[in-house]
């Protein structure tokens, strides 16, 4: 998987709770092709849950965007579910996750429309 498309899937993992979802329900029935991609998929989505970066990042907009993520993903519980889901691939192990986002992750990537409508799988 190219950079460009892991950031973009860590991004709808860590905030976009259909994509959450769809992969909880994938790794329930068994159905994950890569193990170790999706463990380090979900420990950059994690990583988008820390402190923002004080320099390195590219635009304004795009760091205005992520804490506008972070902060809306709290409602849902994000940040405590990608834990457990880790947890439990990666066989009980904690992750070892830097104290900030790394300013090049800090990307204008924007989600998909989050509506009634069921997400594309």
């Amino acid at each position: 998987m190219a950079t460009r498309e892991k950031l973009q899937s860590a991004y709808e993992l860590a905030f976009f709770p259909p994509r959450l979802d769809h992969t909880w329900c994938k790794i329930k029935e068994n159905s994950v092709e890569n193990k170790e991609e999706l463990v380090e998929l979900l420990e950059i989505a994690m990583t988008l849950h820390r402190v923002l970066p004080q320099r390195g990042y590219s635009s304004m907009r795009a760091l205005k965007r992520l804490a506008y993520y972070q902060a809306c993903s709290r409602a849902f519980g994000t940040v405590r579910f990608l834990h457990n889901v880790y947890r439990h691939l990666s066989g009980g192990r904690e992750p070892d996750l830097p104290d900030e986002i790394p300013g090049e992750w800090v990307r204008d990537i924007a989600l998909p429309e989050f509506s009634r409508h069921p997400w594309p799988v």
